[in-house]
């Protein structure tokens, strides 16, 4: 996934983007809230979108909306609007909108070198490192970071005069960047303080400042990619590939990227807890980088074949050339393939499954009575009412259900011990009768299992209670 890039400021933003020039915006409704920008991307002509979503945290007037630019369908306008800390407007590509509209989803008011973000108080790094308890990147704060406002920017050298604010109809996507930035900011500021109402310019935010941004802090893709354990060759590959693992240049020395230290060095951890990364770890030292379970169950098996081809005499002389035939090698195959099929439960071990899928499937049936009485709550049907029929509301999820349905086909003993258990469980936590959870685990494995129908029907007959015995 890309990231979306800024192309100039909107006239009427709050907190101008460094280095990008100022666009005329006053076409679109800034003023009237979300709705009538939203609107105006979903006018009745083609090729335009446009859309808004509130910000709960901050209240009825936090919110972030996009939209097409109704003159220039090419480009679009995206916005940032807080009730306390001021607007954002943005040009963009029209293709960018939407992916900068959902970065804005959350605490985030402005993006500032490279990914470092403000929340009104804080600068935090860019988020890379996954927190599995908050479904979210970690927030790791920039170190003693300054926010830099217009205030502190504008000085007596900045000349309106040679500054411009610039036309959708004529915006060049490709044009450099002013040289005379300052120029330009100096231009907005006289507009903006124009306005009535307007945000002070000693709260209008421009930049960041912080260690951890200075030039000393600052790495190049050679010094990024060892960091990394990787090549510079196969760092620039991610690059161009836009592979977005790779956090975004906080600056760009001579034409070349540059990170900082912090930056870096949180994109190594992150490379570290992810998928690949903690594979790598686990199999690290192994020669052809097996987990240490895999590498196990491969040094078991390369002795079981060792003995078995080598061991054996019978079957040693059939390396011979003239015993070198289809049905020897059949024959030789399918004795290794029974060393593995009677070695099932030294890959996954019974004594360990068997527990974990029953707790597995009391903790799907508890989940089911527990929704089905609350719902008999919402329905102010008796409860001992709905205790008698909530069987019939007993479920599995789908991973527990295929878990349930591998166990039973590879090891179906076992697996016929632990329904047992499940079965004396629930009827005495839930009084749920043997016969309904018998039910409730057919009924999961036709949706879910590859058992056939009659696979089913002579497994479930031996776990069937006797109804007849005197």
């Amino acid at each position: 996934m890309s990231t979306p890039r800024p192309l100039a400021n909107g006239l009427h933003t709050d907190h101008p983007v460094p280095g990008l020039p100022f666009v005329d915006d006053s076409h679109i409704p800034l003023d009237e809230g979300p709705e009538a920008i939203e609107a105006v991307g979903r006018h009745e002509g083609g090729g335009m979108w446009g859309r808004f979503d509130p910000n709960d945290r901050g209240g009825d007037d936090d919110w972030h909306a996009f939209t097409t630019d109704p003159i220039n369908h090419g480009l679009g306008w995206s916005v940032r609007s807080h009730p306390v800390h001021g607007r954002t407007v943005l040009l963009m590509s029209d293709g960018d909108t939407a992916l900068q509209h959902s970065m804005w989803s959350g605490d985030q008011l402005l993006f500032r070198a490279g990914g470092y973000w403000f929340d009104g108080t804080t600068w935090y790094r860019p988020g890379q490192v996954w927190d599995p308890i908050e479904q979210d990147h970690e927030r790791r704060k920039a170190r003693a970071a300054v926010t830099v406002s217009a205030a502190d920017m504008l000085d007596g050298r900045a000349d309106p005069a040679k500054a411009y604010v610039g036309k959708v109809t004529t915006f060049d996507t490709e044009a450099p960047a002013p040289d005379n930035w300052l120029d330009h900011l100096a231009l907005w500021a006289t507009r903006h303080q124009e306005r009535d109402g307007a945000r002070p310019l000693e709260q209008c935010v421009v930049d960041v400042s912080s260690p951890e941004l200075s030039g000393a802090q600052l790495l190049g893709v050679p010094e990024m990619a060892e960091l990394g354990g990787i090549t510079a060759s196969t760092l620039r590959s991610y690059i161009s590939r836009g592979n977005s693992e790779v956090p975004q240049p906080q600056a760009s020395v001579n034409g070349r990227d540059q990170w900082a230290r912090a930056v870096a060095d949180d994109w190594v951890e992150a490379r570290q807890r992810s998928y690949e990364g903690v594979k790598a770890t686990m199999s690290a030292g192994d020669p052809d980088n097996l987990s240490p379970g895999a590498a196990s169950v491969r040094d078991r098996f390369a002795a079981n074949f060792h003995s078995t081809l080598w061991g054996r005499p019978d079957v040693r002389k059939r390396w011979i050339l003239r015993q070198r035939n289809e049905k020897s090698v059949r024959e030789v195959s399918d004795a290794l393939a029974w060393d593995v099929a009677v070695s099932m439960d030294r890959i996954l071990p019974t004594d360990i499954l068997g527990p974990t899928v029953r707790k597995a499937i009391l903790n799907d049936f508890a989940e089911s009575v527990d929704l089905n009485e609350r719902g008999a709550k919402r329905r102010k049907e008796p409860l001992q009412e709905a205790r008698e029929k909530k069987w019939w509301h007993l479920n599995l999820t789908v991973p527990v259900a295929k878990m349930l349905d591998w166990y039973i086909r590879h090891h179906p003993e076992s697996a016929h011990w632990q329904i047992g258990e499940i079965m004396r469980d629930a009827r005495n936590r839930w009084d749920v009768p043997p016969q309904a959870t018998l039910r409730a685990l057919r009924q999961a494995l036709a949706l879910d299992g590859e058992l056939t129908e009659q696979q089913r029907d002579i497994y479930f007959a031996l776990l069937s209670p006797r109804e007849d015995i005197d």
